[in-house]
């Protein structure tokens, strides 16, 4: 696939009729409790794929998938205080991760987040593979660190697929990227503050600070794709454009008053 073949992020957030929100939801335990910030005007959008969503048996079934799923949930119960959810499946992971962004502010959310991957691996593996691999041999490890992704992680995030992305310098990476065709992550959660708080910050930074390695996730909010590439150093938030998504309809964790942001992005920016 080109580089020019996947759709863009920008302007998605504007091509979207307000609606208002039907669904409210009620936090789990708390840690810290979350600071309060003013209320803002803002716009709320029905957004994402429109049909129905992909059927995961097949790739909920392999027995790769299914050792990292029961790996990930536990590591996510572990740092819940071990209290699991009652729900099965792929939805107790989106029950686990509500629970996690009720938890304190969104920074909260996003350290606990990294501390959930870093869980995953044995504590001399990071460190390890950013001396011996991503410092000497940095093209070398953006290829691998892509096909990892795309390995272990289509249960969590829906069919992927490696392709060619452009890096740091404008070069084009071979074989750096990956592309997420239809995030699962972000349909079944229905919220963009998870996608940025669960997701994207920490998942960037975790490859950054803790292997070694610049990552940059491009969330596509009207199509549910998310480009990864491997090599490439993440813009500011400020001008990052997945933070400037209203919120969604959808979104099950939202205010039902339209004329306020959800907090979980607007604190972002104030903390």
């Amino acid at each position: 696939m080109s580089m020019n073949s996947y759709p863009s992020v920008r302007g998605c957030c504007h091509r979207y009729r307000p609606l208002p929100l039907q669904f409210t939801f009620s936090g789990q335990e708390a840690l810290p409790p979350a600071r309060s910030h003013p209320r803002r005007q803002t716009l709320v959008y029905a957004t994402g794929p429109q049909d129905a969503k992909p059927e995961y048996t097949e790739i909920d079934s392999q027995p790769l998938n299914t050792i990292v799923y029961g790996l990930f949930r536990r590591k996510m119960v572990a740092a819940l205080q071990n209290r699991d959810s009652s729900e099965e499946g792929y939805q107790g992971i989106i029950d686990l991760t509500r629970r996690l962004n009720a938890l304190g502010s969104p920074r909260d959310t996003q350290v606990l987040t990294r501390r959930i991957l870093n869980s995953l691996f044995p504590g001399w593996l990071p460190p390890a593979f950013k001396i011996m691999f991503a410092r000497p041999l940095p093209t070398l490890s953006y290829r691998l660190n892509a096909f990892a992704t795309w390995l272990t992680c289509q249960w969590l995030m829906g069919e992927c697929e490696i392709n060619d992305v452009e890096i740091d310098g404008g070069e084009i990476g071979q074989g750096h990227g990956v592309l997420v065709r239809r995030c699962r992550y972000l349909e079944e959660s229905g919220c963009v503050g998870v996608c940025i708080n669960s997701c994207k910050i920490p998942t960037q930074e975790f490859f950054e600070k803790d292997m070694g390695l610049p990552l940059t996730m491009e969330p596509n909010y009207e199509t549910f794709e998310c480009q990864f590439s491997f090599g490439k150093t993440p813009l500011p938030k400020e001008q990052d454009e997945a933070f400037q998504s209203p919120c969604f309809t959808q979104c099950p964790t939202s205010s039902t008053d339209t004329s306020t942001q959800c907090p979980r992005i607007a604190a972002i920016f104030e903390e």
